[in-house]
């Protein structure tokens, strides 16, 4: 099983879409909305304002060429030695096979060609965290800080900042 990481084409969008979707209790959970059908095209667009395009990437994972999962990071940001990690998911048929922890292997190679960042960071909401956070915790992030609120539509829960050193 040979998991790889590469740009999203823009032939892809409907892949990335079918990953979304595979796994609707995850979206409801970190949204309060089933999947729409243009959550794809959001996340590659979706970025930060003060964050330049080219900092922004989505990554297709791929295990043995088939697109299975997707990650999304921001390059210097919030700070310049941060990167963070908005979304890494595996399509839902596909959990708990190593896939994410492979997936997120490969992130690391990508990560570590940009000199410049020293630490991954993201945030598990409450509403996600019995499922997200042993997952993070096993790769070695830590919570840092204390949750703060987070809201999205009719969503409202708290968000706990989690990092890892490089």
């Amino acid at each position: 099983m040979l998991v790889t990481l590469s740009p999203v084409t823009p032939d892809e969008v409907d892949d990335l879409q079918a990953v979304i979707e595979s796994d609707p209790e995850y979206v409801e959970r970190v949204t309060g909305l089933p999947p729409g059908p243009a959550d794809a095209q959001s996340l590659l667009m979706m970025r930060p304002p003060d964050l330049p395009e080219e900092r922004k990437t989505v990554l297709a994972v791929r295990c043995d060429g088939v697109v299975v999962g997707i990650v999304d990071v921001l390059r210097g940001y919030p700070e310049r030695h941060v990167a963070y990690l908005g979304l890494l998911q595996i399509r839902g048929d596909l959990q708990r096979r190593g896939l994410g922890h492979a997936a997120h292997d490969a992130l690391l190679d990508v990560v570590g060609d940009w000199t410049e960042i020293q630490r991954l960071r993201l945030a598990v909401l409450a509403t996600n965290s019995e499922a997200a956070e042993p997952f993070w915790r096993a790769l070695g992030y830590q919570p840092v800080g204390a949750p703060v609120p987070y809201a999205y539509d009719k969503l409202e829960t708290t968000a706990q900042r989690f990092e890892l050193a490089l």
